[in-house]
């Protein structure tokens, strides 16, 4: 079966994104606390899964790709 992944062998765009605007929040905040912010606006996710994103290792829906870039004031675009 075909598995879907990105030239770098990642299954996401974003991940490394994510990761240095995480990174660049105040009190560098922490992929658990970014977890929170995501699972207040709906979504159930923990650190575990932010760490996969960043890391390129779990794919990221659209509905995901929207609240981070709420979340980090950034446009979809931004972030991909």
């Amino acid at each position: 079966m075909f598995k879907h992944k990105a030239a770098d062998g990642t299954r996401n765009l974003c991940g490394k994104k994510i990761a240095q605007l995480r990174k660049a929040m105040p009190e560098r905040t922490s992929q658990r606390k970014l977890a929170e912010q995501v699972q207040l606006r709906g979504i159930d996710i923990d650190k575990t899964a932010i760490k996969r994103i960043e890391n390129g290792e779990r794919y990221v829906t659209d509905i995901e790709l929207k609240i981070f870039a709420d979340i980090f004031s950034v446009s979809v675009d931004e972030l991909l």
